[in-house]
């Protein structure tokens, strides 16, 4: 990295840290930021802390036990089989 590019990279740098210290100098939006801060680490903490074990997104009642008569389940694997052969078919070829 040459000298000039090191300078804008910098400036750059010093122009966003003053900016944000410009926009955080009000109180309010320092406790919006707080605020949205704690959220969303309480939304990590607890997706990875593992207490929600009957959460929506898992469709456990039909995993492990296919429905031949689910005509749109069956239908949604074959057409990803095919989906994958023909990508590895058209990346070879």
């Amino acid at each position: 990295m040459n000298k000039r590019t090191g300078l804008m990279i910098s400036g750059a740098a010093l122009s966003v840290a003053g900016a944000a210290t410009v926009y955080f100098k009000d109180k309010a939006r320092r406790d919006k930021l707080t605020d949205g801060v704690k959220q969303a680490q309480g939304k990590v903490v607890s997706i990875f802390s593992g207490k929600d074990k009957e959460d929506k997104n898992f469709p456990v009642e039909k995993a492990g036990n296919p429905d031949p008569q689910d005509e749109e389940d069956n239908k949604m694997v074959s057409e990803g089989a095919q989906y994958s052969v023909n990508y590895y078919n058209n990346t070879k070829q």
